[in-house]
């Protein structure tokens, strides 16, 4: 764990992130596409998106993923979603329908959002998502499923490594840690993914992020 200074920035900061941000934009090459899978589909069916098999990359000796200690943080309001988080300042944003993510580098912040009857739990975690994402990301290999308190409520917290894509120019692949909160609030499942090289040492701002997290 680092021991760096964090920053949250103020509302200035963040009118300021929002005017350098793009609405939308395509995925930074060998970014894992398919980490944050919602749960709109149960099972199988022809709309969605299955991955071939292939063996788990090796993970870097010094991965290019560690935030640095000096990233400001801002919060981001998302009236869609219903929800602010706080993200690094600057960040390459995406946005489209029930979705938003941050990006720099091989790093991604992303937080999706669905109707839902009733919360997520570990049991329909094992039964519905961990299948669904074994089928829909590269090499997946499932690291835990348990929950978790978040100062926006109780979240089942599944952890979990893929492989990126492959970068369209010269094929690389990188191992990626995946972790991924579900929460429940409002009738809609709120799912919070964080991704970044196996190794990097990202678990201060990870933090930051996790518990900024509330409800508009």
């Amino acid at each position: 764990m680092r021991h760096g200074k964090i920053v949250i920035g103020t509302v200035a900061a963040t009118m300021g992130l929002l005017a350098s941000c793009s609405s939308t934009g395509a995925q930074p090459l060998g970014t894992p596409s398919t980490a944050h899978v919602s749960k709109t589909q149960a099972t199988p069916s022809s709309s969605e998106s299955a991955v071939p098999a292939e063996s788990p990359v090796a993970p870097e000796s010094n991965p290019p993923g560690d935030i640095p200690d000096n990233t400001v943080f801002v919060p981001f309001r998302s009236s869609p979603g219903g929800l602010t988080i706080s993200v690094p300042e600057a960040w390459a944003r995406t946005t489209v329908k029930g979705s938003f993510s941050f990006t720099d580098k091989l790093n991604t912040v992303a937080v999706a959002w669905e109707p839902a009857v009733r919360g997520p739990t570990a049991a329909s975690a094992k039964a519905t998502e961990v299948p669904q994402l074994r089928r829909t990301t590269r090499a997946f290999q499932l690291q835990g499923v348990s929950t978790a308190s978040l100062p926006a409520g109780p979240a089942v917290f599944l952890r979990y490594q893929v492989n990126s894509d492959p970068n369209a120019v010269t094929g690389k692949q990188y191992r990626m840690d995946v972790q991924r909160y579900e929460l429940f609030h409002a009738g809609n499942e709120v799912i919070v993914t964080l991704t970044s090289p196996v190794g990097a040492d990202n678990v201060d701002p990870w933090r930051v992020i996790t518990q900024s997290l509330k409800w508009s």
